[in-house]
C-alpha cells in the first residue's frame, strides 16, 4: 500500500512538473516579450477567479457602504505613504528636485493634513510622482526581462518583480507591529485600491477581445512610458530619465492595465 501511494505521488508530481514546463515552453509564434505566455495565461485565470469571487465583491461592498469622504481620506493616507519610497526612487534616479518635492509632500500632508488624511500638497502646487524601484532599475539600464503574471500580484516583469521587493522594504507600513495590525492595514489598502478600479475593469471586459493580450501590451507600454518620464525614445539614443519636464508623470495617460491588479507596479496599493 505504501509503495502504491508513493508511486501515485511520484506520478502526480511528474504530471504537474510536465504541465508547468509545457506551459513555459516557447515556440516560433511566441511573443518575444512574453515567452511564458501559456503559464501567464493560466495564472491570469486563477487571479481573475480570485478577484471575481473574493476581492471584487468586498471592494464593491466597501464602495457602496463606506462614505466617500472616509474612502478619500483612506486613499490619501496610502498615497502619502507611497510618496516616501517615491522620494527615495527619484533620488536614486538622479532627480533631486523631484525627490525634494516628494519629501515636501510627505511633510506637509503628514503634519498639516492630519497624518495624511487630507491631501494639502496637491492643491498647493506640489505634483504627485509615482516612482518605484522597477522604474529605477530601468533608468539604470537594467532590461525588463520576460513579462510575468504573478499569483495574486498580477502583471509584472522579471525586473519589476525584483523592484517590488525593494519597494516593500522602503514602505513604512512594512514595519507596523504587531503583525496582525500590519496585515489589517494591508488588507484595507488592497480593498480601497480595488474599489477605485471597479469602473475600469468593467470597461476593459466590455472592450477587449483578448483581455490578457490587452493588459499585457498596455502594461509593458505604460512601464516604458514611465521609465522615460513620458517621452520614450522614438528610435533615437536618448537615455532613460533624461527627458524634459514635458514628459512629467502628471500628464501621463492612465493605463487600465497598470491599475487593475493589486500589487502590480502600476497599482501600488492606492498610490
Amino acid at each position: 500500500m505504501k509503495r502504491a501511494r508513493s508511486r501515485k505521488l511520484i506520478a502526480t508530481a511528474s504530471i504537474a512538473a510536465a504541465a508547468f514546463l509545457s506551459g513555459c515552453a516557447t515556440g516560433p509564434d511566441a511573443n518575444p516579450k512574453d515567452p511564458f505566455e501559456p503559464f501567464n495565461r493560466g495564472v491570469t485565470r486563477v487571479n481573475d477567479e480570485i478577484d471575481k469571487y473574493a476581492l471584487k465583491p468586498v471592494a464593491q461592498t466597501y464602495a457602496d457602504y463606506v462614505p466617500s469622504p472616509i474612502r478619500t481620506a483612506v486613499g490619501n493616507v496610502f498615497s502619502n505613504v507611497s510618496d516616501v519610497y517615491s522620494a527615495v526612487n527619484n533620488l536614486l534616479q538622479g532627480k533631486p528636485s523631484r525627490a525634494a518635492e516628494d519629501t515636501m509632500r510627505v511633510a506637509i500632508n503628514t503634519i498639516l493634513g492630519i497624518g495624511g488624511l487630507i491631501d494639502i500638497a496637491t492643491p498647493g502646487g506640489l505634483p504627485k510622482y509615482k516612482e518605484d524601484f522597477g522604474q529605477t532599475l530601468g533608468v539604470w539600464g537594467v532590461p525588463s526581462g520576460p513579462y510575468l503574471v504573478l499569483p495574486l500580484f498580477g502583471p509584472s516583469t522579471v525586473r519589476d518583480t525584483g523592484g517590488m521587493v525593494v519597494d516593500r522594504l522602503m514602505d513604512p507600513t512594512s514595519y507596523i507591529y504587531p503583525v496582525w495590525a500590519r496585515y489589517a492595514v494591508s488588507g484595507v489598502r488592497v480593498v480601497d485600491g480595488r474599489s477605485q478600479l471597479l469602473a475600469a475593469t468593467s470597461l476593459i471586459d466590455a472592450a477587449a477581445l483578448d483581455r490578457y493580450a490587452f493588459l499585457r501590451d498596455s502594461y509593458l507600454q505604460r512601464r516604458e512610458y514611465l521609465i522615460y518620464d513620458g517621452n520614450p525614445p522614438g528610435g533615437d539614443d536618448e537615455e532613460p530619465g533624461s527627458s524634459s519636464e514635458q514628459g512629467d508623470q502628471q500628464a501621463l495617460p492612465a493605463s487600465p492595465a497598470q491599475r487593475l491588479v493589486p500589487g502590480s507596479p502600476g497599482f501600488r496599493f492606492g498610490r
